[in-house]
């Protein structure tokens, strides 16, 4: 479920997001909305399980918590929970926001991922953020007290980061208790006020090197920390700790997407069906109205279009992608695209299954681009 408002619009972001100020009567709206368009797909799929909800952002540790409790329960009717059904909210680390933890684990969320991004002042006012290094230790100790489980976000290779000064403030993010970290590389995306700063020499990136180094060094301080990099930017200490709804995605199982710009990917009538939402809640939430789900499209995907969709999410986990599931694009083990791979090892030679090494997770895009062409 995807809420796009924001306190504060980050200038590294490209997401669906708007500013949260003056819009409850909106937000109310969406809510209702929400729900509906939940209750449309629910009756598309028919029955089936229910493995995760994920509130993602946006921010939606800005919602009424009480709209999050009726929509975490509408699912849980909608569909059958499997086993311990993971529910995550993601959040910010003002205190506005860690303040209502409680009220949301009480609403149903177990799961908490704070987007903390930097630990020191200096790098969180470059990264726009509207809190500081000590609200960011305040909120991740108030979600380890609020939730059984607590995952944190750091941002890396921003400008002028060197790989100790990056060593000791993952180190210090260790320190807050979380099982789960999800290291991103800076990217810097078109039309972000970043990429503005980038090309008025503003900001200046690390170069390709440099970048590899600081992903090298994230690799050696979380593995000497017991954390699996099960996905190339998500860590997590033991397979417990995994998170279950991301690897709904990556290893190619369906999921509803409801709210602004949301996507799906459902099986209807046997086949791959990708779904896209209307992008303004204002568009989304009059779609509803007229037409029960938030879609704005709605397309049958063909075999090698799923195929190659798989390769892509496969490649990023380190089980990768069988090659029953990729057969579309004519891989196998003996395909030359996957024998040059492998030589370069950038692949491991795997005889049932596509799996990218450390090397080939350094230049994934590369790695399948080649296979999914």
């Amino acid at each position: 479920m995807h809420w796009p408002y924001c306190a504060k619009i980050c200038p590294y972001c490209d997401f669906n997001v708007y500013r949260d100020r003056g819009r409850r009567e909106e937000q109310a709206a969406l809510a209702r909305a929400i729900a509906a368009d939940l209750e449309a797909q629910a009756a598309l799929t028919g029955e089936r399980e229910l493995v995760s909800i994920f509130l993602g952002g946006g921010t939606p540790s800005l919602m009424d918590p009480d709209w999050a409790g009726e929509l975490i329960a509408l699912a849980r009717r909608l569909w059958r929970p499997s086993g311990e059904v993971e529910v995550t909210l993601e959040a910010n680390p003002t205190d506005a926001e860690a303040g209502r933890f409680a009220a949301f684990a009480a609403a149903g969320v177990d799961r908490l991922s704070l987007g903390l991004q930097a630990l020191d002042d200096e790098s969180l006012a470059l990264l726009g953020r509207n809190h500081d290094a000590a609200a960011a230790r305040r909120a991740a100790a108030q979600g380890a007290r609020s939730f059984a489980r607590l995952s944190v976000d750091m941002i890396y290779a921003r400008p002028g980061q060197t790989p100790q000064a990056w060593r000791e403030e993952l180190g210090q993010a260790l320190d807050l208790g979380a099982e789960h970290v999800s290291p991103y590389q800076l990217t810097i995306e078109a039309g972000t006020a970043f990429e503005r700063a980038v090309r008025r020499g503003r900001i200046v990136p690390p170069g390709d090197e440099a970048g590899a180094a600081l992903f090298e060094t994230t690799q050696a301080v979380l593995e000497a920390a017991g954390f699996e990099a099960y996905e190339v930017s998500n860590h997590a200490r033991g397979e417990a700790a995994r998170s279950r709804h991301n690897l709904v995605y990556w290893t190619g199982a369906d999921y509803a997407g409801a709210g602004p710009g949301a996507h799906g990917r459902l099986t209807l009538d046997g086949a791959r069906t990708a779904t896209f939402a209307h992008a303004r809640p204002a568009d989304y939430i009059a779609a509803v109205a007229a037409a029960g789900t938030g879609f704005a499209t709605r397309e049958t995907l063909t075999d090698r279009e799923a195929a190659q969709e798989r390769v892509l999410a496969g490649l990023r986990i380190d089980a990768g992608v069988g090659y029953d599931e990729v057969a579309a694009l004519g891989l196998s083990p003996s395909d030359p695209r996957v024998a040059e791979l492998t030589a370069a090892g950038l692949l491991a030679g795997d005889p049932r299954r596509l799996r990218a090494t450390r090397a080939g997770r350094l230049v994934l895009d590369h790695v399948t681009s080649r296979l999914a062409a």
